[in-house]
């Protein structure tokens, strides 16, 4: 099923009839599971992406206002600062907004292959069923492994880079 965003932002949906054959073979269950593994991944990164920022910018808009206060507030600008602080190194650590656009990105890749598949068109075009699926299989491992190894890439940067800090 695919999703198409129109002007009021509702999504239509488009569904395809899959043959029966099709729906139990190993290489399209392995593209159904990846494509909701990963749109779900990325909602989930953009929903704490979003919120960490949103709540950054509320407590920075309010050190300003609790200094206007009277009285001591010190300690309330103090702490708003300090959850700042402890917010973006949290973003820093989980990199919700990395993994929002990464798994994005990868959900979006599957589901163009996954239209080309049920289209027979690209490199699926001439092709018979089994070749089809045996193609299929190999682009989509294509797709997440690569997505698997930069993932890797990036965590071992990020894990040296601590270790430099550190020393």
């Amino acid at each position: 099923m695919f999703a198409h965003k129109t002007k009021g932002d509702k999504p239509r949906n488009y569904s395809f009839d899959i043959p029966e054959a099709i729906k139990s073979k190993p290489a399209w269950v392995r593209l159904e599971n990846q494509l909701a593994w990963y749109g779900d991944k990325s909602v989930k990164n953009h929903r704490w992406s979003n919120l960490l920022k949103i709540i950054q910018t509320a407590l920075a808009l309010l050190i300003p206002m609790l200094n206007l206060l009277t009285g001591n507030v010190k300690w309330a600008t103090a702490g708003a600062g300090a959850l700042i602080v402890l917010l973006e190194a949290i973003q820093q650590l989980k990199q919700y907004s990395t993994l929002w656009v990464t798994y994005r990105s990868t959900a979006e890749n599957l589901k163009h292959e996954k239209f080309l598949f049920l289209s027979a068109a690209g490199p699926y075009r001439g092709l018979s069923e089994a070749e089809r699926l045996i193609q299929l299989a190999e682009r989509v491992e294509e797709r997440v492994s690569t997505e698997n190894a930069n993932w890797f890439r990036d965590t071992q940067r990020t894990v040296s880079g601590q270790k430099k800090e550190n020393i």
